[in-house]
């Protein structure tokens, strides 16, 4: 049987739609590119506000509770709406159903178990451990969706410590395919000199430990001893801001360190764009790392990560974007080459150019696709046998 050139496709997602994390960014972007392509998309969810996204209907299926876990703030669903997923199903007629991986027992693996058997189910595995009690509950987990991960067609990882992660928790082989990014959101117009002050540094993120932060001013506080014209500006909010404010205020740095609060993502381009170093100091806990890609998206001259896992496979083809947080002097010393040399920085820059292109998601989306079609066609040729 030919495949339709037309999909329904449907992205189930124990988490809310009305935040900016990684998975529901993966999800929104992806949505919005298969939309554009003609596909009928719909998202079925927790917790959500929104009734339409990306010219598909949005299905809130749950209630939900906010947790730490993983050391990110995320959403589960304590209460789904069987018949609401019921009708759910039964109005979109979904050829193929897409899930964020790890999934709960509680909404996902109910949508999966009532999925039409023509349905293709395929898997984005997403997770990284912080700690080892999570790689235990991640194993745990697996017992408990044991019975519904035997229905899937296709797992992909978006990177290959979390398809490393996958088959040593999940016991499961993936594809790994990255995270993607709407350049063509990020691009920007090279700001004005007269718009950023010199020498500038930008940290995006939420205010946590696991960030890096509280590192990062310790190493601008040393950086500034010997390159006094160093600005930083950190960009975000979170528990952590006042632990921030009193290092500031001690280490007498209040002139050179703005802190923004919360950042709309219509400005966030435009903060990155104007970054000498966009930094991001992640100590851990990190599979993959989009926000490195938006920044190389938007122009920053050079983007800086710690040496973690997910964040070394994207920048480690280069080392000297990788960092040590907790190597105070050592991170301070590297910030001071990377706004010192100029060269280095600009050989940096021609490579991330380069290299944000396969994260584009004009490139990432006809791999899914493919995998979609494929998917569909195996199944197709195994009923037809």
């Amino acid at each position: 049987m030919k495949p339709k050139s037309r999909l329904s496709i449907g992205f189930l997602y124990d988490d809310t739609l009305d935040s900016t994390d990684g998975v529901a960014q993966y999800v929104k972007t992806l949505g919005a590119w298969l939309s554009s392509r003609g596909h009928r998309v719909s998202y079925l969810v927790g917790e959500t506000k929104t009734d339409r996204l990306s010219g598909g209907r949005v299905y809130s299926l749950a209630r939900n509770k906010s947790v730490v876990f993983n050391a990110n703030r995320l959403s589960i669903p304590l209460l789904a709406d069987r018949g609401a997923i019921k009708q759910a199903l039964a109005n979109e007629q979904l050829d193929v159903l897409h899930v964020q991986v790890p999934y709960s027992p509680l909404m996902s693996q109910i949508a999966i178990n009532r999925a039409d058997k023509s349905t293709v189910i395929v898997g984005t595995f997403h997770v990284y451990p912080a700690a080892s009690w999570v790689e235990a509950g991640t194993r745990l987990l697996r017992l408990v969706l044991r019975n519904s991960l035997k229905k899937f067609d296709q797992i992909i990882s978006v990177s290959q410590p979390a398809a490393d992660f996958a088959r040593k928790t999940f016991g499961i082989d993936t594809l790994v395919v990255p995270n993607a990014v709407d350049i063509s959101r990020f691009r920007q117009t090279p700001p004005k000199d007269s718009q950023f002050k010199r020498h500038q540094i930008v940290f995006l993120g939420r205010l946590v430990k696991r960030k890096g932060c509280l590192p990062l001013l310790k190493a601008f506080s040393v950086l500034k001893e010997t390159m006094p014209s160093a600005n930083l500006t950190i960009a975000g909010d979170g528990p952590l801001r006042p632990v921030l404010e009193r290092y500031i205020k001690q280490k007498g740095l209040g002139s050179s360190v703005k802190l923004t609060g919360i950042v709309a993502e219509e400005d966030k381009a435009r903060i990155l764009a104007g970054a000498d170093i966009a930094c991001f100091p992640s100590l851990y806990g990190e599979s993959f790392g989009i926000v490195l890609i938006e920044a190389m998206a938007a122009g920053a001259r050079v983007v800086l990560g710690g040496n973690n896992p997910g964040y070394s496979a994207v920048l480690g083809q280069q080392d000297k974007l990788l960092i040590d947080p907790l190597d105070t002097a050592g991170f301070a010393a590297r910030l001071a080459k990377l706004l010192r040399d100029e060269q280095l920085a600009q050989e940096l820059h021609r490579w991330q150019l380069s290299e944000v292109k396969k994260y584009d998601i004009a490139t990432v989306g006809p791999k899914i696709e493919s995998i979609y079609r494929r998917a569909i066609a195996s199944r197709a040729k195994s009923r037809h046998n």
